[in-house]
């Protein structure tokens, strides 16, 4: 029984029967997005990162909650892939210049970057979200705020955009406000261990106002 099944897989991948994963079709990668195998899982998942779509998320955000810790993390870097995809030379070559710029700490140029990004693209969600992130790295809350809102209007599965709000209300001190945004994004990616510590830190920020006002 070995032997021959042995000989059928020669076969099969002599013919190219056997799909390897960097030659599996987007569509064929979502639907073994719940295959029982996890190695296959694995494959859809790299896959899409390279060239899923963003209606794809709403699939692979189901993978965040994979048995699979592994399957997990390499799900959250996909849906990241495809959020930073604008489909725009222009912009995708401005998206990395951003990049840079941010990672160098040179936040206004970058600002002024991913401004001209969503001038040019307004629907490319992670403009704004990269926006965003720049505004509360220099402390004007309430234009992050306004660029999250943006975001959230046109990717509701963002849930680093969730993540963001939660870290600005902290900051402001509207602790309830932050504690229902870190909860919303959870529920979106149960995977950030950052944001459930931020929860164990809001939660006792809540306690302690409470006894402040008996």
């Amino acid at each position: 029984m070995h032997t021959l099944l042995t000989a059928l897989l020669s076969m099969l991948l002599l013919t190219g029967t056997v799909t390897r994963a960097d030659e599996l079709s987007r569509e064929q990668a979502l639907q073994r997005l719940s295959h029982a195998d996890a190695q296959t899982r694995r494959e859809a998942i790299l896959l899409l990162g390279e060239v899923g779509r963003m209606g794809d998320v709403t699939l692979l955000v189901t993978t965040l909650r994979d048995p699979s810790e592994d399957i997990r993390q390499y799900a959250e870097q996909a849906i990241w892939r495809i959020w930073g995809r604008s489909d725009n030379q222009e912009v995708d070559r401005l998206y990395q210049t951003g990049i840079e710029q941010t990672n160098a700490g040179d936040l206004q140029q970058a600002i002024a970057t991913f401004t001209r990004i969503i001038e040019i693209k307004p629907d490319f969600a992670e403009g704004w979200n990269k926006h965003a992130t720049l505004y509360f790295l220099v402390g004007d809350f309430r234009k992050s705020l306004a660029d999250c809102d943006e975001v959230m209007k046109r990717n509701p599965y963002h849930f680093g955009a969730l993540a963001g709000y939660a870290q600005i209300y902290a900051r402001l001190e509207y602790y309830d406000r932050a504690l229902e945004y870190s909860h919303r994004a959870l529920e979106i990616n149960p995977n950030l261990d950052g944001v459930r510590r931020n929860i164990d830190v809001i939660e006792r920020l809540i306690a302690q106002r409470r006894r402040q006002m008996i």
